[in-house]
């Protein structure tokens, strides 16, 4: 079973399409969010690819990167971009997240990717591997719908923004904001408060 959702296949195409180094859709909020983090905090990118341009902008705000991709090409490429950056190659449903906790997590493009069940695994993981105070924020549409991926042609689904928000609260995160990008991706922003660990 293909762990990548079907990127591992078409990798050279999301590579072309996708690794636009700085200047991709979206490098300028996660750049934005990069700055609100403390100086030299973990961050893990979940789904990360090649890292280009969300690892790249986030490698450019300071931050001490982490890669986790199940696709071994994009792995492979992360690697190289990113060469001090401990990186793994592992779906992420599955992963041990480096057996660590992280002050930041972000996964961009990754969760609709997966099938219900596994998102919601994801958001659990990604929760409990953030420290107090550690901010999560991944892309998804607001609105519940399904679709057919643009590169995979496999299907996508969002679980929309009052699903997200009740995972999110399950798991023990506040959201503390939701806003889009300029190609129109919808982020949540979501913090691992002090009392979620008492």
């Amino acid at each position: 079973m293909d762990q990548s959702n079907g990127y591992e296949y078409h990798a050279e195409t999301f590579i072309r399409c996708r690794s636009k180094g700085t200047n991709g859709v979206g490098a300028a909020s996660v750049r934005r969010w990069g700055k609100v983090l403390p100086p030299k905090a973990t961050v893990l990118d979940l789904g990360c690819g090649t890292g280009d341009p969300v690892s790249r902008a986030l490698q450019d705000e300071g931050l001490a990167l982490y890669g986790i991709d199940a696709s071994p090409s994009m792995i492979q490429l992360f690697r190289q971009n990113f060469p001090n950056a401990p990186a793994a190659c592992e779906a992420a449903e599955d992963s041990s997240f480096f057996n660590r906790q992280f002050d930041a997590i972000i996964a961009w493009g990754l969760l609709f990717l997966l099938p219900e069940k596994k998102q919601e695994i994801v958001i659990r993981k990604m929760a409990n591997a953030l420290y107090t105070e550690g901010k999560l924020l991944f892309t998804a549409p607001s609105q519940k719908m399904k679709w057919e991926d643009a590169i995979t042609a496999l299907e996508s689904i969002s679980l929309g923004a009052q699903r997200y928000k009740e995972l999110l609260e399950a798991s023990g995160l506040l959201l503390i904001g939701e806003f889009e990008d300029e190609g129109g991706n919808h982020y949540y922003h979501s913090v691992r408060p002090a009392l979620a660990q008492a």
